[in-house]
């Protein structure tokens, strides 16, 4: 297939970007909810194939195991499943989740002319209230992707069924990539789930009265084939899953065409690293190439 052809968008597409007036309300919230990007067939396909996905099929495997992988097994147990990488391990996964469609609505969205995979998340929320696994505390993805050079990156949220407050959603505090930050320290880089809720919790208090605002947090209520998009700089999280029945969901963490590998030191003289740095390819100069196709493909180019 050539380029053009598969960065090509359909009038019934094209009638499904964000308007001048979601684009907007993106940049001033940091936040957007998507119109119907997926059928209901191309959902259940997607959950068919994250299905045979836990039970073990894979079309390749990582090369190696990066330090910070989260990476679900069975032996694990009944927590919240993460796993990262799904878009490389699984043929029928990428080919759901690597539509120019979302490419293109996230282009818009950042403001940008070429979207690429940044990493996949496949999430597992098991129906149990109190699963401390579940909950997951405020944060900003930006913070684990200190060794990238963009401030344009963002997520699209994407459950396999109608999403709501029961089940847990993604919450956004409103507007909060917009405030300048305070409290900044080594393990502001470590992913979520090793580090205290508490501690994040101040964090995010102190930033708010740091740039004299309020804390207004907004549940995504997200209709099945729909999803979020969010910037990598607002402040999300979750609560519990009080229905029933399992959240399912991926995260698709998105960079635009600029974004590169730059170093980034911490206090003690290390430097931040992501997953990919143990992966990709080398540039020229020896640094991570964060433009690798096999980890990195693209989206959408204009």
């Amino acid at each position: 297939m050539t380029a053009t052809q598969e960065f090509t968008l359909t009038e019934q597409e094209l009638a499904l970007l964000p308007s001048d007036e979601e684009v907007a309300f993106y940049q001033e919230h940091g936040w957007y909810l998507s119109k119907k990007l997926f059928s209901d067939d191309e959902i259940d396909g997607l959950l068919s194939a994250t299905e045979r996905y836990y039970a073990g099929e894979r079309d390749r495997r990582l090369p190696v195991r990066p330090p910070r992988l989260a990476y679900w097994e069975p032996e694990h147990g009944n927590i919240q499943r993460h796993n990262d990488y799904v878009h490389y391990e699984s043929d029928a996964i990428a080919a759901a989740l690597l539509k120019p469609l979302i490419g293109a609505v996230a282009a818009r969205l950042a403001g940008v002319a070429e979207i690429r995979v940044f990493q996949t998340t496949l999430i597992y929320k098991p129906p149990i209230a109190r699963e401390p696994s579940n909950i997951v505390p405020w944060h900003f993805d930006k913070h684990y992707w200190a060794s990238s050079t963009s401030e344009r990156m963002l997520t699209a949220f994407i459950p396999f069924h109608d999403c709501h407050e029961e089940l847990g959603t993604i919450t956004m505090v409103d507007g909060s990539h917009r405030w300048d930050e305070v409290g900044f320290e080594d393990s502001t880089n470590q992913h979520f789930a090793a580090r205290d809720p508490w501690q994040l919790e101040e964090m995010l208090v102190a930033n708010a009265a740091h740039n004299g605002a309020g804390i207004s947090k907004i549940p995504m209520i997200i209709p099945k084939g729909h999803m979020s998009f969010h910037h990598c700089r607002i402040y999300h999280g979750s609560g519990a899953n009080l229905a029933d029945r399992p959240r399912r969901a991926i995260s698709l963490h998105l960079q635009d065409g600029a974004n590169a590998y730059r170093e980034f030191p911490l206090s003690d003289g290390n430097l931040a690293i992501y997953n990919h740095d143990s992966l990709v390819r080398r540039t020229a100069d020896g640094h991570p190439d964060y433009a690798d196709p096999a980890f990195c493909p693209t989206l959408w180019r204009f």
